[in-house]
């Protein structure tokens, strides 16, 4: 019979080597390590301890080396243990008598007795982590000196950020929710919430989304029946919104499955849109639209502070292969607008290859964002576009890493 607890213990195991070794995303890794774990708490355990250890690895990996005279393999087995026994009594405020317990069974036929010296010593040495979470060398070089901001934003998970299908209704749901408001139609809560069971949910009057990925959708306001395409668009929050601001939206997304979710939430919501599964790169449209949004597939390292396994998974390849992509997307959509029509391209990326660098070449012009269309504390660049990262809003909980740009065609229109 196993250890309480340790069934957990083993998924978040099997989640770190997934994406260490194997480069999965978590959510991937999940979907099968967690098939043994019966109960939805001990699910949440191990997502947790994993989250906590790619979160804060690197700063685990300097107290492990600090307690070893022979520095343990990278992908060692025991060094994967000690980093989730650390994690448990560091984050998660485990007692260290339970994390040694359901701990050193994953090392059976292993080193016990190392992982069991290295934790007793780090513990009698009331060892601590920083403040901060030190990113990956990898990461921390690519970045450079904005990493340090970055990194300030990520000693945390985000809260739960919702959007309103009316924002008129802003003040009702704050004080319904006991949420905080960042900007009309926007609802902050605290995170842990079981958000199928909070009110207004089930009558579809708001759904789940970033701050900073609400935004890309607010920067072409009112639809007043004008024709949008979203382009990529499952699983469909910019959809939702789009809709709710009376555009009439065409969603477009490679992938059937994810599009059943978003008509989901349609009917959830009480909105509409027409939904096409088609590869944008193959797809082309009857007529033009007066606006297209690009929320492009991108590296999504801009999630990093709700998915930190893209700061261990992500590199150079992905990074070149996805603005190639992204490239294309844009070149194809700047063909898809009526003369004066906007684009909206945004990517949840921290990348300069997937954001600022996408603009050169594919013949529109920034459309400058305006402050008084962003949350206080957020302010567009000189450039006029508008870059976030988890370091902003200090205070406030901090948002997601997004690119965005508004640009405009004034060349009289190509389709």
């Amino acid at each position: 019979m196993d250890i309480p607890g340790l069934p957990a213990r083993r998924a978040a195991l099997s989640m770190l080597d997934a994406v260490l070794r194997r480069g999965e995303t978590l959510d991937q890794a999940a979907g099968t390590a967690l098939r043994r774990v019966r109960s939805d708490a001990d699910k949440a355990l191990a997502r947790a301890i994993a989250a906590e250890v790619l979160r804060w690895k690197a700063d685990l990996d300097a107290l492990i080396d600090s307690a070893t005279k022979k520095r343990l393999q990278d992908d060692a087995r025991p060094r994967q243990v000690l980093s989730l026994m650390l994690a448990q009594w560091l984050r998660l405020n485990t007692p260290p008598h339970a994390v040694i317990a359901t701990g050193l069974p994953l090392l059976a036929g292993g080193p016990r007795r190392l992982a069991h010296g290295v934790f007793s010593t780090l513990v009698k040495r009331e060892a601590s982590l920083p403040a901060v979470p030190s990113l990956p060398d990898a990461v921390r070089l690519r970045w450079g000196e904005r990493g340090d901001a970055v990194a300030a934003g990520l000693a945390l998970p985000p809260p739960l950020d919702i959007t309103l299908r009316d924002p008129g209704e802003t003040a009702l749901w704050a004080q319904e929710l006991g949420g905080v408001s960042l900007m009309p139609g926007h609802l902050r809560l605290p995170r842990g919430e079981v958000v199928a069971g909070l009110s207004g949910f089930a009558d579809g009057a708001w759904w789940v989304q970033d701050l900073a990925a609400s935004l890309p959708a607010r920067l072409l306001g009112a639809g007043q029946g004008r024709r949008v395409l979203d382009l990529c668009a499952a699983p469909g929050g910019k959809t939702l919104q789009l809709a709710a601001a009376g555009w009439d939206v065409t969603s477009l997304d490679i992938s059937g499955k994810r599009l059943e979710r978003l008509r989901e939430n349609l009917a959830r919501t009480g909105l509409s849109a027409k939904l096409i599964a088609a590869d944008a790169l193959e797809w082309e449209p009857d007529a033009p639209f007066d606006a297209v949004m690009v929320d492009a597939p991108c590296t999504s390292t801009g999630t990093c502070r709700r998915h930190p396994d893209v700061l261990h998974r992500i590199g150079p390849s992905q990074i070149a292969e996805m603005a190639q992509l992204q490239s294309k997307l844009l070149q194809r959509a700047a063909d898809w607008i009526v003369p004066g029509g906007r684009l909206i391209y945004a990517t949840c990326s921290l990348e300069r290859e997937e954001g600022e660098d996408q603009l050169a070449g594919i013949g529109l012009q920034v459309e400058a964002v305006m402050q008084d269309e962003l949350p206080a504390g957020l302010s567009p660049s000189s450039q006029g576009w508008l870059r976030t990262d988890p370091a902003m809003l200090d205070g406030q909980g901090g948002l997601d890493g997004f690119f965005m740009a508004r640009l405009v065609d004034k060349s009289g229109g190509k389709l």
